[in-house]
């Protein structure tokens, strides 16, 4: 496995990160929680010592699996990314969206980043992960609701109660990042980041290289569409927010298809699967520091950490890039 600092900080995250949004099942079409745990182990022992979560994955079950993956595992060795700001139990802030929880009931989900709500987020999340302090603290979506220099200023505190190490945001763009850097010390922004869904290029990644700020890149694998696996006509269990998404439809299926098995025969030379190949891609993009991947099982978890064993060269990545400028997405 390699390891990259988050900008100027001493927080090391492993390159392959595991995201635990699907391990929540919530969005997912459910989760088998053994499995899910069995993943974060087996991602463990190939170097993978990063864990993404959130509490709204599966509203605190994410955060659970994730605390009873790490229980016997050496804290220090183990970095845990969690985040704030989207309730599910507070009709406060914005309405993101509506949705089902597991047990299939109607939630109504909010995006609020008040500072009586952060604190109160980062006790939960501190108790549901069994541990005292959070490695790296995300606001998930910005909060139109809030100054964010009053969620900042909250995290601050965090951070100075020894309950945080480090600030990062999600789903942020420049202009807000500067204005969070009024109250706290930013070391990341998280991301969406993959090969058909690279608008984070124009603004985002140049403004985080001159501000030397880490880029956690999400759904890099844009939710297993990158795999090669997904066939036109494919049948999404009830529940799963990739059913109405428009790169599952079936005619970007196809196109993206098309354009994996063009790289087929390099992932081959490689000794690698197409997975593989889109990731260690991913993470040699300029300014991109991590990859955040998903695993529903062990056999997931341990291709994803392979990934990192794969070298491409200038050339390869050219001849990756060219492929991929003709690629169209309707």
């Amino acid at each position: 496995m390699e390891y990259r600092k988050l900008g100027d900080s001493d927080l090391e995250l492993s390159v392959i990160t595991f995201g635990s949004w699907a391990a929540g099942g919530w969005m997912w079409g459910g989760t088998e929680r053994k499995d899910a745990v069995d993943a974060i182990k087996a991602s463990y022992d190939l170097g993978v010592t990063s864990i993404d979560t959130a509490p709204i994955y599966g509203q605190g079950l994410s955060e659970e699996i994730v605390g009873e993956a790490i229980r016997e595992l050496p804290r220090d060795k183990v970095q845990i990314l969690t985040k704030y700001g989207m309730r599910w139990d507070l009709q406060k802030g914005s309405l993101a969206f509506r949705s089902k929880n597991n047990e299939g009931q109607d939630i109504d989900i909010y995006k609020y980043a008040g500072k009586d709500s952060i604190i109160k987020e980062c006790e939960d999340s501190l108790k549901r992960l069994g541990t005292d302090y959070i490695d790296l603290y995300q606001i998930h979506w910005p909060d139109v609701t809030t100054p964010i220099e009053e969620s900042m200023e909250a995290v601050q505190q965090l951070i100075d109660q020894g309950k945080v190490r480090y600030a990062g945001v999600c789903n942020y763009d420049a202009g807000q990042m500067k204005t969070a850097e009024k109250a706290v010390k930013l070391v990341s922004n998280q991301v969406p980041y993959s090969m058909v869904n690279r608008g984070i290029e124009e603004v985002v990644v140049p403004y985080c290289l001159a501000a030397n700020k880490a880029i956690l890149a999400y759904s890099p694998l844009e939710r297993g569409l990158l795999t090669g696996k997904m066939k036109p006509g494919h049948q999404f269990s009830e529940g799963d927010h990739r059913a109405a998404h428009k790169f599952f439809q079936d005619e970007n299926i196809a196109s993206v298809n098309a354009f994996l098995e063009q790289l087929r025969p390099l992932a081959e030379e490689k000794n690698a699967s197409l997975s593989q190949l889109v990731l260690r891609w991913t993470v040699e993009k300029p300014g991109i520091t991590i990859a955040l991947v998903g695993a529903r099982n062990a056999e997931q978890a341990v291709q994803n950490a392979h990934a990192i064993d794969i070298r491409l060269s200038a050339s390869e990545l050219s001849f990756i890039s060219a492929r991929l400028d003709a690629l169209v997405i309707s």
